[in-house]
């Protein structure tokens, strides 16, 4: 599942870039001897700032890990928005085949349901019934353990998923402040070879302007990024209760039926 996350986002870097490369390529190039006319100047002073061009010259060398961060932000909402659900955790439909075939002490049948579905709750139960049909001298005890511990498993598996949002929302701010320290650096570096005046205090603030921009590019994409995290990990804690109950319940039946087994074999 990871590769394929991966993989997509690749290839969606790949696209945005191609597109980009393409449209700097499509540009008309300036004729020699031809008189340049200036556009006018637009009302908003910051509107070279939304094309990937001014983006890039505003801020410097930062610019391409803050729309890479960027658009990994924007694929991994998306694909959480989708993929943390219910549906993919625990659903009613399993739930009522896994009491059934239980309660039928069918747990072949169960078995290979739980490996049509790609549910947590389906993975639990596939675990379960492997380790009880390879060992049947095991006890419920033992079971009970297997069960758990997949169940552990399956609910750090959750969670670090939507952690790698969270990471993105903690990076980008860095990464937006190390591209205005290397902004000022470079801004400083180039006024203090000029001779002081007033040309040296508006390239001062011109330069300060434009290294800001580097953090102000880092905090848009953070703080969306830790605020659809907060809201996913919410999420993702109340699928983990729906879970928990859910392995419980079937644990539940699990025992009904060990404990009518022993009776039968007592009875013998």
């Amino acid at each position: 599942m990871h590769r394929k996350i991966f993989f997509a986002l690749a290839v969606l870097v790949a696209l945005v870039f191609t597109m980009t490369l393409k449209a700097q390529a499509q540009q008309p190039a300036a004729v020699p001897g031809a008189v340049v006319t200036q556009a006018p100047a637009e009302d908003n002073p910051y509107g070279d700032v939304l094309t990937f061009q001014g983006f890039v010259k505003r801020t410097g060398v930062m610019a391409y890990p803050l729309i890479i961060l960027s658009m990994i932000a924007f694929f991994m909402i998306v694909l959480f928005g989708f993929t943390v659900r219910q549906g993919t955790v625990v659903s009613d439909a399993f739930m009522n085949s896994a009491d059934a075939l239980i309660r039928k002490q069918d747990y072949l049948g169960l078995l290979a349901v739980c490996n049509r579905r790609n549910e947590c709750i389906a993975r639990i139960t596939s675990k379960t019934l492997d380790f009880a049909t390879r060992n049947p001298s095991a006890s419920f005890e033992e079971v009970k353990e297997v069960t758990e511990a997949e169940g552990n498993r399956q609910s750090s598996l959750l969670l670090a998923r939507i952690a790698y949002l969270g990471d993105v929302g903690a990076i980008a701010p860095m990464l937006g402040l190390l591209g205005t320290t290397l902004g000022m650096i470079t801004t400083f570096h180039e006024i203090s070879g000029k001779g002081v005046g007033g040309s040296n205090q508006l390239g001062l603030a011109q330069g300060v302007s434009e290294a800001l921009l580097c953090t102000a590019s880092g905090l848009v994409i953070g703080i969306p990024s830790l605020m659809f995290y907060a809201i996913f990990r919410g999420k993702v804690n109340r699928l983990i209760s729906e879970m928990e109950a859910a392995t419980t319940h079937l644990m539940a039946l699990l025992a009904v039926q060990y404990k009518r087994a022993a009776r039968a074999v007592a009875g013998q």
